[in-house]
């Protein structure tokens, strides 16, 4: 097997030969673009160059892209670090600062001053400094006779020193992530701002309009984007919350276009997109789709049916579980959608074909026949048999996140056994600690709830899960209250200390030794001990055995595409990096005697009304712009836009980046992706993937002319590109 990854050499090559994957197929690095992409991008519309977008010795794109949180991306849109990102994104921070006084949830949140901005314990805001190759320093010593561990304990070393001499200023930290299936690394120096307040969200009518029946759908009507502010020291370098602090002056923010979007259009996404596997083999589809899919699908679908019927009833509990039923919902559509989608197009029928065509290109070559030989087979082998134990490790996994109760007990299991590794004197700071960040959690949790959830996910569990798959503890607890879930709820709700604060706190302030003991008898821990007992030697042992050796065949798998396949170009999989994508505005046709267009306006918004539904309502005040077709600067031949699609490549981690035009104006703000389209995870097809976009210019209406919130119009700078025109500032009257 070769030692070195020669990605620059085999791309390169690549450039001047035909090219197998879609033009708008690809999560591209941004500072490789340059070399890969940027004739591509300039032959499809592109009218800046690559090193506008990607520069370290001037301001360019990649300084207004920030990951926010950590899970979503957002940009910088005025010189006064005002940050753009998702509704969604923002949720949490929403939430919390939300209760029946003030119902930022319900009636949305303008600051009119910046002293008037909500501060987020936690929120932080992260720019990449510069990106480079450490591949050959990462891969130093590491031979193929290394076993998985020896191998990844050697690179471990290396990645150390790395990082240690990496140049760097004292404020900024040092990111290593391999890529490739760790063929190849790369070093991101990253700057981290920790004072990320909140400035304005529209009410949930405007920025979670359609909800749930809505999410990764097109048509959408949904304006999904929430505004906050980065805060520095005086010196513009992060600094933790201070009054003291003042607003980030960045290299670079985005001008808005204020010409909208036309069919065929240039695009770019610029974000931080999470976890795509483009890559796997067939089988690893198959079992995705048919088995892992379903089952997760299942037990959210049971889940939700609980928690919505509670909020749809009860105000309270609508504030209290708004945020875990949409991020809850958000993945079990998902899923869905990925099932349909590879159905539709054919999916697994393209990967045997590309097995096919790749096989057959081992076997034409000696030398490739000797190195791949056989591999793919043992690599699909290994999928067949890891199958059973990865649908049972979902349904575990799923059972534990989605059952409160269970999901603490996890918690106080895992506090139990961080005393016993580091010794019982450290038990009351543990302790305390562990309440600490358990408080809040209670603030929003209902026992009601939970109980329901729990009867209907223990049913679901033990009915699908084999029991030679569950382990003799937890059956027999389950057997114990006659296989039923209600009957085990009701006995886990009635007496265990794990169903408020203060009862939690009062089973933890005991002496250790009486907690150690009791955990046994407490109900809900005892039944997760059991569960987590049978999983840990029946489900996640083998799993992780077999899944081992797929990691190291993975590997090679994909050095192998690459050396085979010299007509494909590759793009590295999603891990949460800085990524390009690109595409071009324009409908598309999932389905036999159905076309969907690009566009959706305000118009829609008003035939899907439905007054009163917590999904579909409409704020009076934005029936009444509609009914007076006050639209200002914002409109376009009478109409309000609201969203729009491309075919730009993205996936979760992307909600929030920006949607850039040919000249890297801000032209709306990515949010979803169509139904249809969802597997493009790992399986992208040009025909039906489509990213879903709020325009920029329905921002900027909600903003100003419904909000009245026209002081943050003015810190961005408004541009006319297709007419070379830059808007004129508008000052407040004296």
């Amino acid at each position: 097997m070769r030692q070195t990854f020669k990605l620059y050499l085999l791309l390169g090559a690549l450039i001047a030969t035909h090219i197998s994957a879609s033009a708008t197929e690809g999560m591209w690095l941004p500072h490789l673009l340059g070399s890969l992409n940027e004739k591509e991008m300039k032959g499809m519309g592109l009218k800046i160059n690559a090193s506008d977008i990607y520069n370290v010795n001037k301001g360019s794109l990649k300084d207004a892209i920030v990951s926010f949180g950590g899970f979503c991306t957002g940009e910088i849109i005025s010189s006064k670090g005002l940050l753009l990102t998702n509704h969604h994104c923002g949720y949490d921070a929403i939430q919390k600062h939300t209760t029946l006084e003030n119902n930022y949830l319900d009636r949305g949140f303008w600051a009119r001053t910046q002293r008037e901005e909500l501060p987020n314990p936690g929120l932080t805001a992260t720019f990449i400094v510069r990106i480079e190759d450490v591949t050959k320093q990462a891969l130093a010593g590491v031979s193929g006779n290394l076993d998985e561990r020896g191998r990844q304990s050697a690179i471990d070393k290396n990645l150390a020193a790395i990082k240690s001499s990496a140049k760097k200023e004292s404020w900024q930290e040092v990111l290593i992530k391999p890529f490739f299936e760790a063929n190849q690394y790369f070093l991101f120096v990253t700057e981290t701002y920790k004072d990320v307040r909140l400035v304005g969200t529209p009410p949930s009518s405007i920025g979670k309009f359609g909800a749930d029946t809505d999410n990764w759908m097109w048509p959408r009507h949904t304006g999904d984007f929430s505004m906050f502010r980065v805060y520095a020291g005086k010196d513009n370098k992060p600094a933790e919350y201070s009054l003291d602090n003042v607003p980030l002056q960045p290299k670079h923010f985005l001008p808005i276009s204020l010409d909208g979007v036309a069919e065929n259009d240039f695009t770019m996404v610029f974000g931080f997109p999470g976890r795509t596997n483009e890559y796997l083999p067939s089988r690893a589809m198959q079992l995705t789709v048919e088995g892992q899919d379903p089952a997760r699908v299942g037990v959210r679908d049971a889940a939700l049916k609980v928690i919505d019927g509670y909020m749809r009833k009860d105000s309270q509990i609508k504030i209290q579980y708004a945020a875990k039923q949409a991020s809850m919902a958000n993945a079990w559509k998902k899923w869905i959608g990925e099932m349909q989608g590879v159905q539709q197009t054919g999916g697994l029928q393209r990967k045997l074909a590309y097995e096919k065509r790749f096989t057959e290109g081992v076997q034409a070559n000696p030398a490739l026949r000797k190195e791949y030989g056989g591999l793919l087979d043992s690599l699909n082998k290994l999928y067949d048999d890891l199958a059973p134990y990865a649908v049972a490790r979902d349904y575990y996994t799923e059972l534990v996140r989605n059952t409160e109760i269970l999901n603490m007990a996890n918690n106080v299991v895992n506090l139990m056994q961080d005393v016993r590794a580091k010794g019982e004197a450290e038990y009351p700071a543990l302790r305390d600690k562990f309440l600490a960040s358990t408080e809040s959690t209670f603030k929003n949790y209902s026992t009601a709830v939970d109980k329901d959830v729990t009867t209907a996910l223990l049913d679901l569990y033990f009915k699908e899960v084999p029991s030679n798959k569950i382990g003799g503890e937890g059956y027999q607890i389950w057997m114990e209250t006659n296989k039923d879930g209600k009957t085990t709820a009701d006995n886990i709700f009635s007496k265990s200390a794990l169903t408020s604060y203060d009862a939690l706190k009062a089973f933890l302030s005991r002496p250790y030794a009486t907690v150690a003991t009791d955990i046994w008898k407490d109900p809900a821990t005892r039944l997760l001990i059991g569960l987590r007992n049978g999983y840990a030697e029946l489900v996640s042992k083998p799993h992780d055995a077999i899944q081992s050796d797929i990691n190291r065949l993975q590997r090679r798998y994909m050095q192998a595409q690459m050396d085979v396949l010299k007509d494909r170009r590759f793009y590295p999989d999603a891990n949460s990096t800085l990524r390009l994508t690109y595409g071009k505005v324009g409908g598309y046709s999932p389905r036999d005697a159905v076309e969907y267009d690009f566009m959706t306006t305000l118009d829609g918004v008003m035939e899907k009304y439905k007054p009163g539904d917590y999904e579909f309502d409409v704020p009076e005040k934005l029936r009444q712009l509609h009914a007076s077709k006050d639209y200002g600067q914002y409109g376009q031949n009478g109409k309000m836009p609201v969203c729009f699609i491309a075919s730009n490549h993205t996936t979760g981690g992307n909600s929030g980046s920006p949607a850039l035009d040919a000249h890297g104006n801000l032209i709306g703000l990515n949010f979803d992706r169509t139904w249809e389209g969802t597997m493009s995870d790992i399986n992208y097809d040009a025909s039906i993937c489509r990213n879903i976009m709020v325009d920029i210019r329905y921002v900027l209406f909600v903003v100003d002319k419904f909000a009245g919130a026209t002081h943050l119009v003015e810190e961005m700078k408004l541009v006319h590109p297709k007419k070379s025109k830059v808007v004129p500032v508008r000052r407040k009257a004296a």
